[in-house]
């Protein structure tokens, strides 16, 4: 394998990316290339490049394996990142920088003009940035838990709130700037702040945070936290593509994430508008992971079996995947029918624990050739006077009214969350006060004992229900505030064992909507007193089996700390409001307002046996 470190492309602003390009040693070139752009090192090991074994992939372990197979293998440092010059601000010049190296790339004598890219999160977002420009060479890509549809509505934003794991990142990447590199002093003040202490100050401002020691990165940040309306500044490259699918060339697209990721509704969200608008192949594998912990068969406090790893079920190995990927589509190879739609449905476990402390939830992969799954149809489940769940509506007017205190909000217990450590954590749990979650009493004590909580269950199922596709909740809401929000969390009870003799109460997927948007995302609008919203809360999709005797349960309230900024009732410009008050929250159930829950059910035969690639 053949060398080329540091190489420097010319972009054309004139910054200089760090590219490190390999190639093969025992073949003839030119050949096709395999890119991936990073911002966070182009010469360190991807966390997520882990086998099933535990070994951690370096850089030059996979390019070992790409040049063997015939590629010209480049990692790429993102501007103002490592070793490429320029000003770093998140996700904004991706599409032009991409196009750019696209450019080189295919000028270079080693290229043979395809290009195919591949990355994980923020390299998954840098590849759909280039796409929407229509670069010259690209033919395939292989994106992994990220590539923005819309990060106003996933990823950035979402239902109008701001999410919080865009303050952790940029706090824990400031640490490993280039600009803290370079000057010790600066590395050590922003070392020295305490960012979960930083978290029980908000709102941040300008100069008041733990990154105001590097002001570009806070600078970027509050710029998102207080864009609240829907407005061009949403509309720039390297975080929109709703408007660019058209753009996108015509070719195989490999699209990957998991039901606890971050970006479950931007995959499926690029899934469906590709699938709709290109002829050439996209395919979707959406595993039980966190995000990128694709051969980690747990999550949070639960076990979803051998089967969930993405090696020996999925495919040998990622490794071994991507480059039969690509060798089919730049180098035609044959690597044998494949299922267009690969989804693990979790659920049809034990219910007991397993040796390593985690509940036995269970689950089994489908494969399928569309997402939603065939026979799917859309269930409609009531909120009813009695906190019941039931398929028909409540004849008699009823309104349920909490107090929303944004001083004493609801703790984030799991969910899909990423990039929020040391501060918060994502996965499934047992919906309980436990001490591990910021901003938990700890009494370990059930979640929805909170008196800002209202939870509605159905009774005890008479058979398996499996969930698959959408999630979301229509609700008839009035608030004596200007704006509040409110917060949808479905969940999966388990009745109790010996292991767990109070049950099992299993976050599942989860949402939010910000009232002052009940109009429309561009207009925010102040509501009225006495007045009578209709909204729609969505939660991530999913695809879970909430087995005979399981009890499916809808959690509602205002607030999702610290997974989304905490709203304070108040009506003040989003990311600065300095006055907090409570608000008194009313759900209306009747059969005029009948607020319900709507879900996804298919009829999909089950027992797909696992495949390995």
């Amino acid at each position: 394998m053949k060398k080329l470190l540091d190489m420097m492309v010319l972009t054309r602003d004139g910054e200089r990316l760090a590219t490190d390009v390999y190639l093969p040693q025992h073949s003839e070139g030119p050949w096709p290339v395999i890119i991936e752009r990073t911002p966070y090192n182009k010469e360190a090991a991807s966390r997520s490049e882990v086998d099933v074994s535990g070994h951690l992939l370096s850089r030059e372990e996979m390019a070992k394996a790409f040049t063997n197979a015939g590629f010209a293998c480049v990692f790429q440092d993102c501007r103002g990142r490592y070793k490429s010059s320029g000003v770093f601000i998140k996700y904004i010049n991706e599409a032009e920088d991409g196009f750019d190296t696209c450019q080189w790339l295919i000028q270079q004598p080693w290229c043979n003009g395809s290009i195919g890219t591949m990355g994980l999160s923020y390299a998954a977002h840098t590849q759909m940035a280039l796409a929407c420009l229509n670069p010259p060479g690209l033919q395939c890509m292989s994106l992994d838990s990220g590539g923005f549809s819309s990060a106003y509505e996933c990823g950035i934003r979402q239902g109008g709130a701001f999410e919080l794991k865009q303050a952790t990142w940029a706090y824990r990447q400031a640490l490993v700037s280039p600009e803290a590199q370079a000057d010790p002093k600066l590395k050590e003040q922003l070392s020295n702040e305490d960012i979960t202490e930083w978290f029980k100050q908000m709102p941040w401002s300008k100069g008041h945070s733990p990154i105001k020691h590097l002001p570009e990165y806070e600078e970027y940040l509050l710029q998102q936290w207080e864009a609240g309306r829907f407005s061009s500044f949403w509309k720039k490259s390297g975080i929109y593509s709703l408007e660019s699918y058209q753009n996108i060339p015509d070719i195989p697209i490999l699209l990957m994430s998991s039901w606890y990721d971050v970006y479950v509704k931007s995959t499926l969200d690029n899934y469906n508008a590709l699938s709709a608008h290109k002829k050439a192949p996209i395919s979707l594998i959406m595993g039980p992971w966190l995000h990128g912990d694709r051969n980690v068969t747990h999550c949070g406090d639960v076990d979803f079996s051998e089967n969930a790893a993405f090696d020996g079920n999925v495919g040998k190995n990622w490794l071994q995947y991507r480059i039969d990927w690509f060798t089919r589509w730049l180098l035609d190879g044959e690597c044998g029918n494949d299922a267009a739609v690969k989804v693990f449905q979790m659920g049809g476990g034990t219910g007991n624990k397993t040796p390593q402390h985690k509940r036995n939830h269970g689950g089994q992969w489908i494969h399928s050739s569309q997402w939603p799954l065939p026979e799917t149809n859309t269930q409609t489940w009531y909120l009813n006077k009695d906190y019941s769940l039931h398929q028909s509506k409540e004849m008699t007017p009823t309104a349920i009214t909490y107090s929303f205190d944004p001083k004493k909000p609801v703790p984030t217990l799991g969910g899909a969350l990423t990039s929020g450590k040391p501060v918060f954590v994502g996965g499934a749990f047992n919906q309980i006060e436990d001490p591990r979650f910021f901003g938990s009493t700890g009494s370990e004590q059930p979640i929805n004992n909170r008196s800002d909580i209202l939870s509605f269950e159905t009774q005890p199922l008479h058979e398996d229900i499996l969930v698959a596709g959408n999630v979301k909740a229509t609700l008839f809401i009035e608030s004596d505030a200007p704006d509040t929000d409110f917060t949808i969390k479905l969940l999966d009870i388990a009745p109790s064992n010996e292991d767990y003799p109070q049950g099992f109460a299993m976050n599942i997927t989860d949402g939010i909507f910000r009232c002052r948007y009940h109009k429309s995302w561009q207009q925010p609008e102040s509501l009225q007193q006495g007045h009578i919203y209709k909204i729609e809360v969505e939660a991530f999709a999913t695809c879970n089996l909430f087995s005979k005797g399981h009890k499916i349960r809808l959690d509602i309230s205002s607030s999702n700390f610290p997974k989304f900024d905490v709203n304070p009732n108040s009506g003040e410009p989003e990311g600065s409001a300095q006055y907090a008050r409570i608000a008194n929250n009313t759900i209306h159930l009747s059969e005029e307002n009948a607020s319900c829950l709507a879900l996804d059910i298919s009829n999909f035969t089950l027992g797909v046996a696992p495949v390995a690639g």
